[in-house]
C-alpha cells in the first residue's frame, strides 16, 4: 500500500471518528445522521481492509 493511500484513509478515520463524537454532542435528528454518516464511514474502511484478505 503507497503513502498516499494509507494517509487517506487515517485521515477518513479521524473524521468519521469525529463526526461520530460530535454527532453525540448535538440532540436530535442532525446528531443521529452525523453519527450514522461516521459509521458508515469506519464500516467503509473496515470492509474496504477486510476485502483484500478474502
Amino acid at each position: 500500500m503507497n503513502k498516499a493511500k494509507y494517509w487517506f484513509q487515517v485521515a477518513v478515520f479521524i473524521i468519521c471518528f469525529l463526526l461520530i463524537i460530535y454527532g453525540q454532542k448535538n440532540i436530535g435528528y442532525t446528531g443521529l445522521a452525523l453519527q450514522l454518516l461516521g459509521l458508515v464511514g469506519l464500516l467503509s474502511l473496515l470492509w474496504r481492509y477486510n476485502k483484500n484478505y478474502q
